[in-house]
C-alpha cells in the first residue's frame, strides 16, 4: 500500500476519533448537568407508570422475573406482586422466570413463590411460566399456558421494576391480552432528615445534592436511556 493512501486513511481515523471524542464530552456534560436537574427521576417515573392503570379487577397478578433470587429487584417486585394479590384475593399470580435446573428446590421462581407465601399467599394461587426468556416471549407463553380463545376479555396486572413497565405492559397488550396495568415496583427512599442528627446536622447536609443525589440521577439517565433503546428495538421488530 502506497506511504500516501496509509497517511489518508490515518488522518481520516485521527478525525473520525476525534469527532467521537467531542461527542462522547459533550454527551458527558449533559448528563451531568441533567444530574442536578429532577428530569432524569420525571422520566424514571414515566416510563414505571404511563398507562399502568387498569379498568377492571385483574384476573392474573404477573410477576416477571428480574435478574433472580435473592437480589434486589426481585425482592421488590415479590413484595409489590403480594400486596396486589391481597388487593384482589380471587386473582391468580403468575410467577414468569426460567428455572435453574442446578439449583433444585433453590431455583428463583420457587424462592419467588416461597417469598410470596411468607408474605400470606396461598400456594394454590401460585402458576408459573417456566420458558419465556424475554419480555415478548414471556407473553405469548403466558397466552399459550392460560390457553383461552378470548385474551381480549382477560385483565392482568403486571408488577416489574418502574423502568420495564412502559414495554411489558404494551408487548402483553399487543399479545392480544385486552385489559393490561401494571403494579410497578418504586423503591422509596428515606428522609436524609431522619438519618442525619446532632449537633452536625446543618454540616453534614452540605452539598447533598452533589453527595448522593447526583449519582443516583446518574444512574437513573442510564437505565432509562438503555430501556428506551430497548423500546425502540421492539417497536422496529412489530413488538410493541
Amino acid at each position: 500500500m502506497d506511504y500516501p493512501v496509509v497517511s489518508t486513511i490515518l488522518k481520516q481515523v485521527k478525525r473520525a476519533f476525534g469527532l467521537f471524542l467531542r461527542l462522547l464530552g459533550w454527551f458527558s456534560l449533559i448528563a451531568i448537568v441533567l444530574s442536578f436537574t429532577d428530569i432524569p427521576w420525571y422520566a424514571y417515573y414515566w416510563l414505571g407508570t404511563k398507562g399502568a392503570g387498569l379498568t377492571k379487577k385483574p384476573h392474573y397478578i404477573v410477576m416477571l422475573g428480574g435478574v433472580g433470587m435473592p437480589s434486589p429487584d426481585d425482592l421488590m417486585r415479590t413484595w409489590f406482586a403480594a400486596g396486589a394479590a391481597h388487593e384482589v384475593p380471587e386473582s391468580d399470580v403468575i410467577v414468569s422466570f426460567p428455572p435453574d435446573t442446578a439449583c433444585g428446590i433453590y431455583s428463583p421462581e420457587l424462592l419467588m413463590a416461597r417469598e410470596l407465601v411468607m408474605r400470606g399467599i396461598d400456594s394454590s394461587r401460585i402458576s408459573f411460566e417456566k420458558q419465556g426468556y424475554s419480555t415478548r416471549s414471556q407473553a405469548l407463553k403466558i397466552m399459550d399456558m392460560l390457553n383461552t380463545n378470548r385474551p381480549d376479555t382477560i385483565s392482568m396486572r403486571i408488577v416489574t421494576s418502574p423502568e420495564h413497565m412502559f414495554r411489558a405492559i404494551r408487548v402483553f397488550r399487543k399479545a392480544g391480552f385486552g385489559y393490561v396495568g401494571g403494579t410497578p415496583a418504586f423503591e422509596s427512599s428515606i428522609d436524609e432528615n431522619k438519618l442525619i442528627k446532632g449537633k452536625f446536622k446543618k454540616t453534614e447536609k452540605r452539598f447533598l445534592n452533589i453527595r448522593y443525589n447526583m449519582w443516583s440521577y446518574l444512574k437513573y439517565e442510564i437505565t432509562v436511556i438503555r430501556e428506551f433503546c430497548a423500546i425502540a428495538y421492539y417497536k422496529l421488530r412489530g413488538w410493541i
